[in-house]
């Protein structure tokens, strides 16, 4: 007998089998849709984003010297940023070891390298010799490479130094997996026993001490997705991840996490990876930090600024010791090494000391942007793997930093005003002959204001433009030989006096109303006489005064030929300044402030370089000496003679720069080898009521006693040619007799000198 079916049971049956295997094809299809596109995006991210390396940005090759200011622990510093391996021993090239009182390294290979270990030995935070370990012969010099200042990151503000899986020491890996994730290198991506393990020991603990992600999951939270904390998102985290493990190996995915993750922060930058962490607090480079470092930075993983140990230090011992311990227990590193590394003190490095230049920084990515046929490059910084080299000393950047730090707290207690804000400042350096920016400060604290003074405050000059005014009439003798000649032996009254300029009046008063009655020129820039000084530019003509700064010697458009521009009564930047003063430190050329050197793209070869461009002259060697010997009376006899007393002992010229209202204090001056301007004031532009001798004098002492300690000062050239010499009466500019009680050799360009010998003694 024959089985029938009913129709409706058949229905009913099939539809049971469609509801139970819809799902089941949904759910696949779902599955494979977002496998596949979570692929996708897997594959762009590791074959584009990772390989899109930021530019990175090279200090000039610092060049070791007997005698220069260099502290053992920054000396330690300049060798981990350039990657020399810490050796406890014997040490090879690229390798360096601490010794008493010493540090014995072996130079990479270069033009001056020496062929054995090194012995730099140190006194009073000063390099006292350099002398082959083997050989003992010393050495006068010895010239490491460029350093490696910063990546160039977008706006994001953050700072990371990019490391291989390679350059890790195995203990700081070790030290991640112990607390992080102990069986990365065996789990698929996924760690179910980690999961249920981290939960068992936080309700024992009675406190969160341990998650259960994966350090491919922590991967993919940060460097894939946003730390959304949802279901959906823990669940695309799992996906990515497990497609992760498919698409990288286990090294590559630990490097890429080593460089992502966040580390803490310092100032207005946030600290990722180890690379950066390592350098931060501890001044070393990541391969160079020892188990107890090591374990202290796999802590902050969990959480960077609870566990900062620069704020919290013993929170972060405690965090520290936990990782150790953990280390032990995973049977990376035995009892006895866990116990002795638990009793090391944590040793924190200052940061914030400005030794990375953010200013410069700023500067350099500015004027890359606006550099010729490669400005449109230069946009993406962020992406285009471009090594820039530029002139930037980081001995001397650190140097200018500390001297402005202290200078302006020195301000802070001279200041009378009770509510005053914190005083700014900025410092400037350049080498004269190839206008190499040195170093460069834009503010006391990058972290606190990026705005950057050193090129964008517009502030006036006051005095320092006063070398400007006697040039132009000294240059009168070249341009109108008809005119009488003026000379520093020229005399002027310098007495309370009126001065008239398209029916307006103008009353100049000298500093604390003090007057010189009949003085030479000498006298009344070194001594920075007011009134002698416009009397010398009505004598020229205030047109010849503007003329030369915005037309002859193009500096800027903003001086007018009013008699007040004679006190620098009109505005100009500190960058501006010194690009001023360098003329006069060049004998009357001008070079161009350079901060970029020259760039190579990743293969090496270089796109663009500095060029030397045919010089301008836009003034006379013969003049432009006559001011600089005058300016070299200001530290002799003038308002910076109080150098000499602050240490300074060297041969230089420059002059000091008070306003009328005294909200501005400058001092600008150079030897023949370095050149400094400094400014002081309130960002408010509030009176400041200290002159320039009182609060930029002593920090551009300061920075130039120590740039220059050890270098073989360079005497100032007399032109070879139209410049004489002659014996002169100091009180009245004539010829001297035997009888003339004060005398002086005085500086002329030949047949300007006086010819009428002196009647009066």
């Amino acid at each position: 007998m024959s089985q029938v079916y009913s129709k409706t049971r058949l229905r009913l049956v099939l539809l049971l089998l469609t509801a139970l295997a819809l799902p089941f094809v949904v759910g696949t299809a779902g599955l494979v849709y977002y496998y596949l596109k979570f692929a996708r995006i897997v594959q762009q991210k590791l074959s584009g984003e990772r390989w899109l390396v930021p530019s990175r940005l090279y200090s000039r090759p610092l060049q070791l010297r007997a005698g220069m200011p260099l502290p053992p622990a920054r000396f330690v510093k300049i060798l981990n940023g350039l990657k020399y391996e810490q050796r406890g021993a014997s040490v090879g090239a690229g390798q360096f070891s601490l010794r008493d009182k010493a540090i014995v390294f072996q130079p990479r290979p270069g033009p001056d390298a020496a062929d054995e270990p090194v012995v730099a030995r140190f006194e009073k935070d000063k390099l006292l010799e350099l002398r082959g370990e083997k050989s003992k012969r010393p050495y006068l010099t010895q010239t490491l490479e460029p350093e490696l200042v910063t990546y160039l990151y977008d706006e994001s503000r953050e700072k990371r130094r990019f490391i291989k899986y390679e350059e890790l020491p195995d203990h700081l890996v070790k030290a991640v997996l112990a607390i992080e994730d102990r069986r990365f290198f065996s789990h698929p991506g996924l760690d179910p026993l980690r999961i249920v393990g981290a939960a068992i020991k936080n309700v024992r603990a009675e406190s969160y001490i341990q998650g259960g992600s994966t350090i491919t999951q922590q991967l993919v939270k940060n460097f894939f997705l946003t730390p959304e904390r949802t279901i959906r998102r823990k669940a695309q985290e799992a996906m990515i991840a497990f497609i992760l493990e498919r698409s990288a190996a286990k090294q590559e995915i630990l490097e890429l996490y080593l460089n992502e993750i966040y580390l803490g922060q310092t100032g207005s930058f946030s600290i990722n990876g180890m690379g950066e962490a390592a350098r931060m607090y501890f001044h070393k480079d990541v391969a160079n930090v020892s188990l107890p470092e090591a374990a202290l930075l796999a802590g902050m993983i969990q959480s960077p600024n609870p566990y900062n140990p620069q704020r919290h230090p013993k929170r972060a011992t405690e965090r520290r010791n936990i990782v150790l311990r953990a280390m032990a227990e995973a049977g990376f590193i035995d009892d006895k090494t866990c116990s002795q590394a638990m009793g090391e003190p944590i040793k924190i490095e200052e940061s914030g000391k400005g030794e990375e230049a953010p200013y410069f920084v700023d500067l350099v990515k500015t004027q890359l942007k606006e550099r010729g046929k490669h400005a449109e490059r230069y946009q993406s910084l962020t992406t285009e793997n471009l090594s820039i080299y530029t002139s930037l000393d980081l001995n001397l950047q650190a140097i200018a930093q500390e001297a402005l730090q202290t200078g302006l707290e020195q301000v802070d207690k001279m200041v009378k005003r009770k509510d005053h804000p914190p005083a700014q400042g900025a410092l400037i350096a350049l080498e004269p002959k190839t206008g190499a920016v040195v170093a460069l400060v834009g503010g006391r604290s990058y972290g606190a204001s990026q705005y950057n003074r050193a090129t964008t405050a517009k502030r006036q000059p006051g005095s320092t433009f006063k070398p400007f005014v006697y040039l132009t009439a000294f240059e009168a003798t070249f341009d109108d030989p008809s005119l009488p000649p003026i000379t520093p032996a020229t005399v002027v009254d310098d007495v309370p006096a009126v001065f008239f300029y398209e029916n307006k009046e103008y009353i100049p008063e000298n500093y604390e109303g003090e007057y010189g009655g009949r003085v030479t020129l000498r006298r009344a820039l070194s001594r920075s006489h007011n009134v002698a000084t416009v009397k010398v530019a009505e004598m020229v003509g205030f047109n010849r005064i503007a003329d030369m700064w915005s037309k002859r010697l193009k500096i800027n458009d903003n001086v007018k030929p009013y008699p007040a521009v004679s006190l620098g009564a009109f505005e100009v930047t500190p960058l501006e300044m010194a690009t001023a003063y360098n003329i006069l430190a060049n004998g009357g050329l001008k070079v161009a402030p350079v901060t970029v050197l020259k760039v190579t793209d990743q293969g090496g070869r270089t796109i663009d370089r500095d060029r030397v461009k045919e010089l301008e002259r836009p003034v006379h060697e013969e003049s432009v000496f006559l001011v600089t010997s005058i300016l070299h009376s200001v530290f002799t006899e003038g308002t910076a003679a109080g150098a000499h007393a602050m240490g300074f002992k060297l041969e230089a010229a420059g002059k000091t720069g008070t306003t009328n209202d005294m909200r501005d204090a400058w001092f600008a001056g150079f030897t023949p080898d370095l050149l400094c301007v400094v400014w002081v004031g309130f960002d408010d532009n509030s009176p400041l009521n200290l002159s320039g001798a009182r609060a930029a004098l002593p920090i551009w002492v300061d920075f130039m006693k120590n740039a220059l300690e050890g270098v073989e000062p360079t005497p100032f050239e007399v032109p070879s040619e139209n410049i004489v010499f002659f014996e002169i009466d100091k009180t009245n500019g004539l010829l001297a007799n035997p009888n003339c009680p004060k005398t002086t050799q005085e500086a002329f360009i030949a047949g300007t000198q006086p010819h009428e010998r002196c009647r009066m003694h």
